[in-house]
């Protein structure tokens, strides 16, 4: 699946406003476009809501009644490139262990598991009430980090996007808050013909 120049315009803006999370953040849209990475290799979309959240004891957990959000993901898995598209109505602080509280896990629906991904956390663009719409945009280049660590390892060491394409259900998106920490809305990744 390739992705149009025409809809790869479209998402630019977005891109070029992404702050960097890290050395291997993508923050020029020139490099984007001259590498040729808008050419994803596979989309998926999450539709996260606080009913799906789990603890780590594998037990459904209550997230914040009446949040929810859309997690939009491209991938390019030679490139080991992911650009992300995030939308949360969420209250409250962050809260996590990870370098960020927003993330991809692995684990099956109804299931909890390892961070393996981690994307800068949505900012508020519209108070809403005790609710704001808060957004994250941007790509991010492998080698990945998540700041978690699992008997001595970063939890994303060795996480490679084929995975993903692999099984899709196998992960889900979400975001944590200091009132959620078990998550505060979550949702299982679906393969998609196109999220932009």
């Amino acid at each position: 699946m390739k992705f149009s120049s025409s809809l790869a315009l479209l998402a630019l803006p977005a891109v070029a406003l992404a702050a960097p999370l890290d050395k291997k953040t993508w923050d020029h849209t020139e490099d984007l476009i001259e590498s040729g990475v808008f050419g994803f290799t596979s989309t998926y979309a999450a539709y996260a809501t606080p009913d799906q959240v789990v603890n780590g004891s594998q037990v459904s957990v209550p997230g914040e009644p009446g949040a929810w959000g859309t997690f939009k993901f491209g991938i390019n898995a030679p490139e080991e490139l992911i650009c992300w598209n995030i939308t949360a109505y969420i209250s409250g602080n962050y809260s996590s262990p990870a370098v960020t509280a927003t993330h991809i896990h692995q684990a099956v629906y109804g299931r909890s598991g390892p961070p393996r991904l981690a994307f800068k956390n949505p900012t508020i663009t519209s108070p809403v009430d005790d609710f704001g719409r808060r957004v994250s945009f941007g790509c991010m280049q492998g080698p990945f980090t998540t700041g978690v660590l699992a008997n001595g390892t970063d939890t994303a060491s060795g996480f490679s996007l084929a995975q993903i394409e692999a099984n899709p259900p196998g992960f889900f998106a979400d975001t944590h808050t200091s009132k959620f920490v078990a998550g505060a809305i979550r949702g299982q990744l679906e393969l998609k013909d196109s999220v932009y």
